[in-house]
């Protein structure tokens, strides 16, 4: 299947809003602010950057530039209903970037909203819980066979058809449907629980699918976060789960100008994450094991962490995009399942190489 190569970039912002259209008493109804993320991914053509590996760069500097007017301001003074998504479409509509996939904005780091390159907003809310959990079916002497537990965390998305000046379904919305099956889940035993004797991350992602899609229609993806960097993805049909490292590197872009600074041996803190699609093991009950996802890329790892990365054999050069072509060529007899490389130089900067559906955008 052919890939398809995303740019990534994100930009921070600090505005005020009130959301007046909401009734009398509700919160977000008075004046107040946030630290907003702005986020675009898209496929560039070739040629669009100053030069082969600045892509990231001006995506972000072209992203910057949308945003600066809003930041500290009043965002009142630009949409009559500042809303993420209502500026999630402000944004877009004054991006100047071709092959826009998706533009998000994330209001705090638990809620936000996407817009889709069909123009279909998806809103996003983040919930946690405790509890502890055990999985029976895993050979002896696997840690995951001890009782442990973990801060799991949710974050439905959710469709949203409805246009400027309707809220239609909101973070409220959500929080509501939430809610029961928090006082279920929260400082329990997930084995305990009708269903889930068994409680991988996927079948507690379809556990809550089934429980929340009659309540909320308009449900179109479930991720559970296991831990901080491992989880899954579930939209009702297709299990997606995924796992990350970090590795620190130095490079330097020999495609670039003498007088770029990308050109001159710098570094960066990069982050992977790998995503996997492939039915459950019927008797494990998880597309695969999170620590054999990273015992096999393990040996990849070794190459890259405290490297020059220029020096690695048949890369070329070190840019994101040639980086995650040569990370999908190394890893992918050993991962046939894999889909999906998300690579950041810095937080939400890099690439994203997909061949399959690129699957929602995770948040930071």
């Amino acid at each position: 299947m052919t890939a398809r190569l995303l740019h990534l970039a994100a930009v921070p912002f600090e505005a005020a809003r009130r959301v007046s259209i909401l009734p009398e008493g509700h919160r977000l109804r008075r004046l107040h602010g946030h630290s907003f993320l702005a986020h675009v991914r898209a496929e560039l053509p070739a040629g669009w950057a100053p030069f082969p590996g600045g892509e990231t760069d001006a995506l972000r500097d072209h992203l910057e530039h949308c945003v600066a007017d809003l930041d500290y301001r009043d965002l009142n003074q630009y949409l009559p209903v500042p809303t993420d998504e209502n500026l999630a479409r402000w944004v877009r509509a004054r991006l100047r970037i071709p092959g826009i996939e998706s533009v998000g904005i994330r209001s705090t780091r638990d809620q936000g909203a996407d817009l889709a390159g069909s123009n279909q907003a998806h809103l996003w809310r983040r919930f946690r819980f405790e509890a502890a959990h055990q999985l029976p079916n895993v050979p002896a002497g696997h840690k995951c066979g001890r009782m442990h537990g973990h801060g799991f965390e949710v974050i439905l998305h959710a469709h949203q058809d409805l246009g400027d000046d309707d809220m239609g379904i909101d973070c409220d919305r959500l929080g509501a449907v939430w809610a029961p099956l928090h006082r279920r889940l929260h400082h329990t035993c997930l084995n305990d629980l009708p269903g889930l004797a068994n409680p991988t991350s996927e079948h507690l992602s379809a556990w809550l699918w089934e429980r929340l899609k009659p309540l909320l229609p308009a449900l179109s993806w479930i991720s559970v976060y296991e831990t901080a960097s491992a989880g899954c993805h579930y939209d009702g049909r297709h299990f997606r789960i995924w796992t990350e490292q970090r590795f620190e590197s130095a490079l330097r872009l020999v495609r670039a100008p003498d007088s770029a600074s990308r050109r001159r041996l710098h570094g960066h803190s990069y982050l992977v994450r790998l995503h996997l699609s492939a039915p459950l093991d019927q008797v494990m009950g998880w597309v695969m094991d999170y620590g054999d996802v990273k015992a096999r890329f393990q040996p990849l790892y070794r190459q890259l962490d405290h490297r020059l990365l220029n020096e690695l054999p048949r890369l070329g050069d070190a840019d994101a995009a040639s980086l995650v072509r040569w990370l999908r060529a190394a890893v992918a007899a050993e991962l046939p399942q894999l889909d999906r490389i998300d690579l950041q130089e810095t937080p939400g900067c890099g690439v994203s190489l997909c061949w399959g559906d690129p699957g929602p955008a995770l948040p930071s």
